[in-house]
């Protein structure tokens, strides 16, 4: 039932059998793109990837085909490609790699599998999405602040913390504009989430009207 419609050789691959696998790859691109859609925030650039990238996958797996001088080219390509993208966030990992999955599995024929792989793989997503997103603590917030370089930013702002939040942690410190500033993060529990235009005007007058920056803990994750 999950066998391959392919035979062992590429010579002896039909061109309907490659146009069906082509078909199915879009098709199955499309529902991993919609998954991603209604679970995540993000680009319609990454929606578009996620709709070509297994037929992509699936066109490198036929190529290859066995031939390891081609296989060794094609790993040397991909090398490149990862270091000239920047990490995603773990939703946007787990959607390449399940598109890649599907394309690995149509470039050697198993259609049925990868259809049956789809649908249960989209059904969890948006379970487990379902389930962690009713249970996130809306008060847990990403905070990044611009402050001059004159100011001491261990303590510049721990009174406004005490204020507004239970907890208040710095978790990066870069320097930013030629030295000339530093660039804060932090992460932070609101006393009450209401208040957030009051804690980011307190610390605008602090840091001379410079960048305050608030977001959601997921939202904060480099996007790919």
């Amino acid at each position: 039932m999950l066998e391959s419609i392919f035979s062992q050789t590429m010579a002896s691959i039909g061109t309907g059998d490659l146009l069906i696998c082509i078909l199915v790859g879009i098709i199955l691109g499309g529902v991993i793109s919609f998954t991603h859609k209604f679970t995540t925030k993000t680009t319609s650039n990454f929606l578009i990837t996620l709709v070509l990238l297994p037929v992509l996958v699936q066109v490198v797996i036929l190529l290859i085909n066995g031939n390891l001088g081609t296989s060794l080219a094609v790993a040397g390509a991909f090398s490149l490609i990862r270091f000239r993208s920047m990490q995603g966030n773990s939703k946007e990992i787990i959607s390449i790699f399940w598109a890649m999955t599907i394309g690995l599995a149509l470039g050697m024929g198993y259609v049925l599998y990868s259809i049956v792989i789809t649908l249960i793989v989209a059904v969890l997503i948006i379970i487990l999405s379902k389930i962690f997103e009713k249970t996130q603590d809306e008060s847990e917030k990403r905070l990044k602040v611009l402050i001059p370089e004159n100011l001491d930013y261990n303590e510049v702002f721990n009174d406004i913390f005490e204020k507004y939040t239970n907890n208040a942690e710095l978790v990066k410190v870069k320097t930013t504009n030629m030295g000339s500033m530093y660039e804060l993060s932090y992460t932070v529990k609101m006393k009450e989430v209401q208040k957030e235009k009051e804690l980011m005007d307190e610390i605008r007058c602090r840091n001379g009207n410079l960048l305050v920056m608030v977001q959601r803990q997921e939202l904060s994750e480099v996007e790919l």
